[in-house]
């Protein structure tokens, strides 16, 4: 018996490879959005009416695709400069620029996930 759990091994849980805030077991389970090939959706924008629109259909578009892909809505400048996209609203799939300066539809939001999911 070990006081204070010295010498005692950590239960190590891997994370996703996607870097997702899920964890795997070693080569035993596939991270949901790895295995679609979506790891991560942004909305980029300032905080207006149509980067909010923008954001509330790719949000609807993700969850009809039943993706476990959580819709990130970000407003800080510096991490949109990041981006490059120079019209707002923008949207990011898999860290690069998708579509910028009009809001989509949930349907062509959807078509765009569907695309990088190929």
């Amino acid at each position: 018996m070990s006081l204070f759990h010295f010498g005692k091994k950590k239960e190590a849980s891997q994370p996703c490879s996607c870097s997702c805030a899920q964890s795997q077991e070693a080569a035993e389970t596939v991270c949901a959005c790895s295995a679609n090939g979506i790891t991560s959706v942004k909305v980029l924008g300032s905080g207006c009416k149509s980067c909010h629109e923008l954001y509330e259909n790719a949000k609807s578009a993700a969850a009809s695709l039943g993706l476990s892909v959580e819709v990130e809505y970000v407003t800080d400048m510096e991490k949109v400069m990041t981006y490059g996209a120079m019209r707002m609203p923008a949207l990011v799939i898999n860290e690069t620029v998708a579509a910028m300066g009009k809001v989509l539809k949930a349907s062509e939001v959807e078509a765009l996930l569907r695309q990088q999911m190929k």
